[in-house]
């Protein structure tokens, strides 16, 4: 019987994370190291260009349920920014303080189409800020008249990951610690039919943000210090 490599990768993580399982519990949880870090305190409302949006002018839409959030995530943020020039992006953060498979992150790919959005086309890309680039997500939705180009990221502990085999591999190197780690989604997105001026938007709303928070809220936030 023949394997393709993605088989026998995903193979070899089952075993091992069955390993892990039976041969040692992880107990300590990397959450309890990172000291009292509140979205709603970290992410400035005010930075650079930007300030906030009231959410009646500039509704963030979260393709899934407020029970399912609560019970995935520890902390949900979502705002809407407006810069000088009438550009409006909506943010969106998911951290969850356990990350073990029954609380895994819930990515955008899945989450959209299951609300009625069409995703248009998906790619992975580089977004280049001051302090440095993070690998993202990026994906061209729809629903009705509403296009909604948005951009994410996520992280296991201080690491970026895509997609579910890296992530089920931080998940162990972290097992293998005895620790269990942390995650988040960081997601930016804007309405409009102009997609290449949207990503745009995006990334300097990023690179600006992430240039007003300290070392260790950018790190949290992105991986980057």
């Amino acid at each position: 019987m023949k394997y393709s490599l993605k088989n026998l990768v995903l193979l070899i993580l089952m075993v091992a994370a069955a390993a892990v399982a039976t041969g040692m519990k992880p107990t300590h949880i990397v959450a309890k190291t990172r000291g009292d870090l509140k979205l709603e305190a970290i992410v400035p409302k005010a930075f650079g260009a930007w300030k906030q949006l009231e959410q009646s002018a500039g509704q963030v839409v979260n393709p899934q349920q407020t029970e399912l959030l609560a019970s995935l995530y520890s902390q949900v943020l979502t705002r809407s920014y407006i810069n000088a020039e009438g550009a409006v992006v909506m943010l969106s953060i998911a951290y969850g303080e356990n990350q073990s498979d029954g609380l895994a992150l819930h990515y955008p790919d899945v989450c959209y189409p299951a609300q009625g959005f069409r995703v248009n086309n998906a790619s992975n890309g580089l977004l280049s800020t001051s302090h440095g680039d993070i690998r993202v997500r990026r994906l061209e939705t729809e629903l009705g008249s509403r296009k909604e180009p948005l951009t994410y990221w996520s992280t296991i502990g201080n690491t970026v990951v895509q997609g579910g085999t890296e992530r089920k591999l931080a998940q162990l190197r972290f097992g293998f610690q005895g620790q269990i780690p942390d995650g988040l989604i960081f997601r930016v997105s804007t309405v409009t039919g102009n997609t290449k001026l949207a990503y745009e938007v995006q990334q300097q709303f990023v690179s600006d943000l992430l240039g007003a928070l300290s070392p260790n809220q950018r790190q949290f936030l992105s991986s980057l210090l």
